[in-house]
Formats: C-alpha cells, sequence, structure tokens
C-alpha cells in the first residue's frame, strides 16, 4: 500500500466504482415513480461509498481516514437494504439481489481490509514517535 498516489489506486474504492456501476444500470429499469425515492437514494448510497473513501484519502490522517471509510461501510449496509427494498417490490429477482448482495459484500470485505491496515499504519506510527 506504500505505492498509493491517488484514492483512485485503491482496490477498495475501484471495486465500490463496479458496484456504482451495477446498481445504476439496474435502477433505470425501477419504475419511474421510484425515480426521486428508492433510486434516488441507490444512486445517492453508491455515491457516497466511493466519495467518502476518496475524502477520507484526502485528510492525511489516520484517523480521520477510518471515519470516512466507515461511512462507507455504512453506506454499504445501506444499499442492502434498499435492494431488500427493490426485491420485495419487485424490481429486481432473488438472483439480481443475491449477486448485489455478493458485490456488496466484498466490497466491505476489501473496505474492512484498508481500514485494518489504516489502524495498524496509526498504530505503528504512535509506537515509533
Amino acid at each position: 500500500m506504500a505505492n498509493l498516489i491517488s484514492f483512485e489506486d485503491l482496490d477498495c474504492w475501484k471495486e465500490a466504482v463496479l458496484l456504482r456501476k451495477k446498481i445504476r444500470i439496474i435502477i433505470k429499469t425501477f419504475p419511474t415513480e421510484e425515480k426521486y425515492k428508492l433510486v434516488d437514494q441507490l444512486r445517492r448510497a453508491t455515491r457516497s461509498v466511493t466519495a467518502n473513501i476518496a475524502e477520507g484519502f484526502g485528510r492525511y490522517h489516520y484517523q480521520e481516514n477510518t471515519q470516512f471509510c466507515r461511512h462507507s461501510r455504512g453506506s454499504l449496509t445501506e444499499i442492502i437494504d434498499h435492494l431488500i427494498v427493490a426485491n420485495e417490490e419487485n424490481y429486481i429477482s432473488e438472483t439480481e439481489l443475491f449477486e448485489l448482495k455478493n458485490h456488496v459484500n466484498k466490497c466491505i470485505l476489501i473496505l474492512n481490509g484498508y481500514i485494518n491496515y489504516l489502524q495498524k499504519a496509526k498504530r505503528e506510527n504512535l509506537n515509533s514517535q
């Protein structure tokens, strides 16, 4: 991770971008009455994931970066809830729900790895002072 130049180099950000693109395609199939409801909530949540990773990266402090990553993780779990609603309303199939939940969980795992890295780096930084 020492070769990170930009948040765009982070695997957690890259994977979240892929998720955002998948969801963007799916929400285009939702009914128009959901445009300012569920569609908007999913759009905002997926954008929040990548935006918080980017903002945290720009903070240059381990604890602040970690906090923004935790916000991203919260948005990822919010996405799962919205997807469950979409399935309950028959906007997505059980198969789509399963696949998207798996992708969200993959994002969470990668993000958790990055959070663990940040926490370890913070401890090492404190111990070297």
